[in-house]
Order: C-alpha cells, then sequence, then structure tokens
C-alpha cells in the first residue's frame, strides 16, 4: 500500500490544528514534522513518503500540541536569544516574548563591565544561559527552588561550557525565603525574573493550565506572591543605578509598576508591551546612584 506523502500529511495535521483552535499552525505543524524526520524546516519535501512508524510518531506528536502540549515538550527543544536549551515536561518553556525581557536586560548593563546578574525563577537556566552567551564577561547567577528544573538548567549548563560560553552559577533556593543570594547583597548590577504571575482562579490556555508546571504559572490569589518577594530581593541585591527588569504579564500592567514604586527604592519605572501591544514586564534602576 501506497505511503502518505508529507505534503498530505502537513495539510491533515493542519486541519486537525485548526479544529482545535490554532490560527496559523503551518509552522508547527512543519517543526514537528522536521524533529520526526531530523532534518530542518527547509529541507522538507512535499512528494516525500515518511515510514509509517514516522507518520504514526508525527501524527501522535500534532494531536498533543493540538491538546495544548507545548512544543519543547514535544522535541525536547526551546530557543531563546540564540541559545538552544533542553526543555521537558515538569519544566517551564520558555515563551518568545521574553526575548524582549531578554533584550531589556541586556540593554540594562550595556556599558557595565563585567556586569553580576543575578536570574531569579531561571527554570530550565534559559534567560541566565541567553546573558551569558551574549555577555561573556558577565557572572549570572541563577536561582530556582525546583530540583526538575535545576537538572535541565544543569544539563543546559554543561553544554554550553562546551560550546565555549561562560558557565552560569546555579544556587538550589526559593526565592521568597530571606537571605536569598545573601553574598551579592548591594553588588548586582542586573536581576532579571520570570516569577509565576497568574491569579490561581485564572482561566488560562491548556499549554499553561494542564502542561506547564504549576508553581511556574500560578503565583497566589492576585498572581503578585511570589512577585512581591522578587521585588524586595532585587531591592537588596541591587547596587545603586542597578537594572531590575521583570516579566509580569497584562494582568499585571498596572500592579507591579505600583509595587516597583511604592517602596521608594526603585526610579525610573517603566512598563513595556509586548509584540501585541499587552504589557508583558516592567524595568527600574535602583535609586541611590
Amino acid at each position: 500500500m501506497a505511503r502518505e506523502p508529507l505534503g498530505e500529511l502537513l495539510d491533515e495535521a493542519v486541519a486537525i490544528m485548526r479544529r482545535k483552535g490554532h490560527p496559523a499552525p503551518r509552522g508547527e505543524v512543519e517543526e514537528i514534522a522536521a524533529h520526526v524526520l531530523g532534518r530542518k524546516v527547509g529541507e522538507l519535501v512535499a512528494d516525500f513518503e515518511p515510514h509509517d512508524r514516522v507518520a504514526a510518531k508525527f501524527r501522535r506528536l500534532v494531536g498533543r500540541r493540538a491538546d495544548g502540549a507545548p512544543m519543547g515538550h514535544l522535541t525536547g527543544l526551546a530557543e531563546l536569544g540564540g541559545v538552544e536549551v533542553a526543555v521537558g515536561p515538569g519544566v517551564f518553556v520558555p515563551r518568545p516574548h521574553s526575548e524582549l525581557v531578554l533584550a531589556s536586560g541586556l540593554a540594562a548593563v550595556a556599558e557595565v563591565s563585567a556586569p553580576l546578574v543575578a536570574d531569579l525563577c531561571t527554570g530550565s537556566g534559559a534567560i541566565a544561559l541567553a546573558l551569558a552567551h551574549r555577555r561573556p564577561d558577565a557572572t549570572v547567577h541563577a536561582v530556582d527552588f525546583d530540583p526538575l528544573a535545576l537538572d535541565f538548567a544543569r544539563r543546559n549548563r554543561e553544554r554550553r561550557v562546551k560550546l565555549g560560553d561562560t558557565p552560569i552559577v546555579l544556587h538550589e533556593a526559593d526565592v521568597t525565603r530571606p537571605g536569598l543570594l545573601e553574598e551579592l547583597t548591594g553588588r548586582v548590577d542586573l536581576v532579571v525574573a520570570n516569577p509565576p504571575f497568574m491569579p490561581d482562579g485564572a482561566e488560562v490556555p491548556p499549554e499553561f493550565g494542564t502542561h506547564q508546571p504549576r508553581q511556574a504559572i500560578f503565583g497566589g490569589p492576585d498572581g503578585l506572591r511570589v512577585i512581591r518577594h522578587v521585588v524586595a530581593a532585587a531591592e537588596r541585591l541591587l547596587r545603586p543605578g542597578g537594572g531590575f527588569v521583570v516579566e509580569h504579564g497584562h494582568v499585571h500592567g498596572e500592579s507591579v509598576p505600583e509595587l516597583l514604586r511604592a517602596g521608594g527604592l526603585f526610579t525610573e519605572v517603566s512598563t513595556h508591551a509586548d509584540h501585541d501591544g499587552w504589557p508583558l514586564y516592567s524595568l527600574a534602576r535602583r535609586a541611590g546612584e
């Protein structure tokens, strides 16, 4: 029996994804096909006839993506700032929107030689590793409390070191506990954080409410439980003039800037939008310089 050409498999998968509410699934479907075939997207050939086992795996992964599983959990990889990291079930997959957070952090220390950086709620280590990749003169400390996430971060760190990047310093610690990175108090040039920020009762797509780890998504009744501790840690860790970048999503476009201004220890507080125009993150400077 003739095997189904790849082009027909792709069209079938696109139709499945659209029925599940994915508005523009062609790129994701091609990415899944490339992963299954061990090729680059640009190398896909429509009349190629994959083996039945390959076609079955492709359909299975498309079904999981249609049900909301993150792409990174299907391919085992994600990319941020030109750095590829291993991810998987149980660890947060970095979003493309976080590229803007990374860029803002890099800009905040663009004029600082050998910056000292702290990445709070690091997860797979994606932001910390991207910072170290772009700024090899930096010393980057990355913090997370979840052993599974830190296991991914360690493996990602070792891979980046083999590729020539400066190693990041990993800490297994809870950012809500007092004394976080106490030895760095008043010395840090940049604190960057992507903490959980959704209120516990918020309705979110299955990708975030079902497939991503809850502790990376939900931040208490108002979504600010972890953010409040991250702000307090940044106030203590940053040197005068040091930069702070915190991702908080559209639900906190007003509350997080208010929180930053309330203590009187941050200046130049500003909120910035994502690619769709929704509030994404806030930027501030530690007062006193």
